[in-house]
């Protein structure tokens, strides 16, 4: 990434200057604006990473035209002596902290540290759902109790489960370990590890990744592939705080918080025999759905540019911004592989377009197919056409839909039922419904 982008809002002054001056010497590229008006001018033509701003100004006003435009950006209020109502307001309203002035040199750098340690991370919302998962992972976070991370694939589950790691304030690393695709006996001695001789080629005794997480966070993604025995092992780990290692006699605390992904409904896993229901009712003590992409659109482009700027530094390439065209295409796409796959299509994208900005024509799947191709934008006057469905019984065209979403959610029950606006447990009576009368379904994901 670029030098952090800091926007200084307020009168000139030496104070001002010298906080300018600081932020410089800790690695910020400094912009200053007289005043709010001309602020929101230099976000609109160049953004920033991070916004002080002093509280003489209307610091609330600011904030508010900040999220009626759709800016997330980070605001610190400063001031002079300033009265203490005005500080305790601007934090009310949504201001970060506020910095005294005449400003330290350690308050500075520490404001530019905690925006370079957020910067690589994705900071998306506005989607009631999505702001309701990001609210529960701040409330479980300092618990201590196991949480399932739910959602379709691609769609940003680890990311949340990093998150709710380092709100918790337990020690790093968090210790991840993928249960889908491996052996059933390597993934035991991965996740309890063994002593010597525990099995053919035990040579020496192996410490296991619920070990080694220790008190910090335990991250398995896709859960419900764990084997029978396995499950049966986590849980009895979850309720005694305590497990074995492979072929061992002797006890080894469980101390670390275990977080666990899945894009499978498990209640159907449960419901066919291949996942325990008590192990089901443990780690659902705090439970997080994470929408799919096609239900927060408006976070599409903020991440397609966050991924553009990723790529053209790895990359050595110029960042190409998007065309109108572009976004309005990434817009109307269905994203059934999620944030995953939006983030490959712009890889292509950055790597093959030739001109000063990435057209709708750049944008491709992995197979190639045009972007452009696969939607239909809407009119201009925000109808839905609906000359193809005059004639048809309103159960033909709510099966074409459901089906239709399942089939672009590529079988995730979970995401098409999020998309739809349907619980998954109506999703899954539509859908037994659909098989009784002999309608093919797509197979579950």
């Amino acid at each position: 990434m670029g030098p952090i982008r800091m926007l200084l809002i307020g009168a000139p002054g030496t104070e001002f200057r010298r906080a300018a001056e600081l932020a410089q010497s800790a690695g910020a590229e400094v912009t200053m604006a007289d005043t709010p008006g001309a602020a929101l001018e230099t976000l609109r033509a160049h953004g920033a990473d991070l916004v002080m701003i002093d509280v003489l100004e209307d610091v609330v006003r600011f904030l508010a035209d900040l999220r009626s435009e759709r800016f997330v950006v980070p605001v610190l209020a400063c001031g002079i002596s300033a009265p203490a109502e005005r500080a305790v307001a601007a934090i009310r309203a949504g201001a970060r902290d506020y910095v005294p002035l005449p400003p330290q040199r350690e308050l500075i750098a520490a404001a530019i540290a905690s925006v370079v340690e957020r910067q690589s991370q994705v900071r998306i919302g506005g989607n009631p759902v999505l702001d309701r998962a990001m609210a529960l992972a701040a409330a479980v976070a300092p618990s201590g109790a196991p949480v399932l991370v739910a959602g379709g694939k691609g769609t940003g589950k680890e990311m949340m489960a990093r998150e709710i790691h380092k709100l918790s304030g337990r020690p790093d690393p968090i210790v991840s370990i993928e249960c889908a695709g491996v052996a059933a006996d390597v993934l035991e001695s991965e996740l309890f590890g063994h002593e010597a001789g525990a099995f053919p080629g035990a040579a020496a005794r192996r410490t296991g990744r619920m070990e080694s997480a220790a008190g910090g966070t335990i991250f398995l993604r896709e859960v419900g592939a764990l084997a029978p025995a396995t499950q049966a092992r986590l849980l009895a780990a979850l309720i005694e705080k305590r497990f074995r290692r492979l072929g061992g006699e002797e006890d080894v605390p469980f101390e670390a918080r275990l977080i666990a992904s899945t894009s499978m409904d498990l209640e159907l896993a449960v419901e066919a025999g291949s996942f325990r229901e008590d192990l089901l009712v443990r780690l659902s003590l705090a439970r997080i759905e994470v929408p799919p992409l096609a239900e927060h659109c408006d976070d599409i482009a903020a991440l397609a540019n966050l991924f553009i700027e990723q790529f053209a530094q790895a990359d050595g390439l110029p960042a190409r911004p998007l065309a109108d065209g572009a976004i309005a295409v990434l817009r109307a796409y269905g994203w059934p592989g999620n944030i995953r796959e939006l983030k490959e299509c712009i890889h292509r994208a950055s790597l093959l377009a030739h001109g000063p900005r990435i057209e709708a024509e750049d944008l491709t799947r992995s197979d190639g197919s045009p972007l452009e191709a696969l939607v239909q934008l809407p009119a201009s006057d925000g109808r839905i056409e609906v000359d193809g469905l005059i004639g048809r019984t309103v159960e033909e065209v709510e099966r074409e839909l459901i089906l239709g979403t399942l089939e672009r959610c590529q079988g995730n029950r979970t995401s098409a039922s999020s998309i739809l606006g349907i619980s998954v447990r109506t999703m899954r009576n539509k859908l037994r419904t659909f098989i009784e009368g002999g309608i093919a379904v797509p197979p579950a994901a």
